[in-house]
């Protein structure tokens, strides 16, 4: 990546057209650079409309993302659940990549009150097989376990740092809202924010900070982490610390607003951003 772009998790809500293309285009007459594909709760673009959707982004110049389904358990105990969570990553990795995406993340897997190693190496074992599959159908996307915002979820910083130095084709996404749901407020400093940075320079190098997949939103949070995601204006997440270390670390990727006004806090990022020294 060549800048750090905002976008929105979706069609922003002021798109007159409700698919898939006005929302690239809604995107692109806001200013943004991005807009996510929501996989979240179904595959929701057909294989026959990929083309379309490609050539969209590519005539806007807006770059895709992509978040698969909720639903994904790579660490599931039955094997019909399992064995599900195995096609809807595959499938929302073809469909993103089809649809000229650059990236798609999802919560890996749930640690089902698992030893944390076993459950580590169960998920990196599945995401190798994805990667190898979508690289044998020709399909060339990066696959990331996405930070978890709550205590059962897979996917502490480290984890996913780590998962992703060694195993090919797979990247972080770092969404910092579940970081600081995650501490249960406490992280929320600016040296935080530039200690998570760091960890991903140590481990993944420059490249790690220039292939970024951040997701950004207001957060409330409980004692075992993420309740729900809010505007930024309305939670004490320190945004502001948080845009200047990404300002200072010199990154570049995208920044994907979850808030629920999703086009207003991606705004809002961008602005503090430029205006940041």
């Amino acid at each position: 990546m060549k800048d750090l772009l905002f976008g929105t998790a979706g069609i922003p809500w002021s798109a007159k057209s409700g698919d898939t293309m006005g929302g690239i285009k809604e995107v692109k007459k806001l200013g943004l650079g991005s807009m996510e594909l929501e996989f979240v709760r179904s595959i929701n673009i057909r294989e026959s409309k990929t083309p379309e959707v490609k050539t969209a982004a590519e005539k806007e110049n807006i770059v895709l993302s992509a978040h698969g389904p909720y639903w994904v358990n790579l660490n599931a105990q039955k094997r019909e659940t399992l064995e599900a969570s195995r096609r809807w990553v595959l499938q929302s990795g073809r469909t993103a990549a089809l649809c000229g995406a650059w990236s798609i993340c999802f919560h890996a897997a749930y640690y089902m009150k698992q030893p944390h190693g076993s459950v580590y190496g169960q998920v990196k074992k599945e995401l190798e097989a994805a990667v190898k599959q979508l690289r044998g159908e020709g399909l060339s996307i990066w696959i990331r376990p996405e930070l978890g915002g709550k205590m059962s979820q897979f996917g502490g910083l480290e984890e996913i740092v780590r998962i992703s130095a060694e195993t090919e084709g797979v990247m972080p996404c770092i969404d910092f809202a579940h970081q600081h749901a995650r501490s249960m407020g406490k992280h929320n400093s600016y040296n935080d924010w530039s200690a998570d940075l760091a960890l991903v320079e140590k481990h993944l190098g420059r490249e790690g900070l220039e292939n970024m997949h951040i997701h950004a939103a207001g957060i409330e949070y409980g004692m075992s982490g993420e309740r729900n995601h809010v505007n930024l204006n309305d939670c004490k997440l320190n945004y502001t610390d948080l845009v200047q270390a990404w300002k200072d670390y010199k990154i570049k990727g995208v920044v994907i607003s979850e808030s629920p006004n999703i086009e207003e806090d991606a705004l809002l990022l961008q602005k503090t951003y430029n205006e940041l020294k």
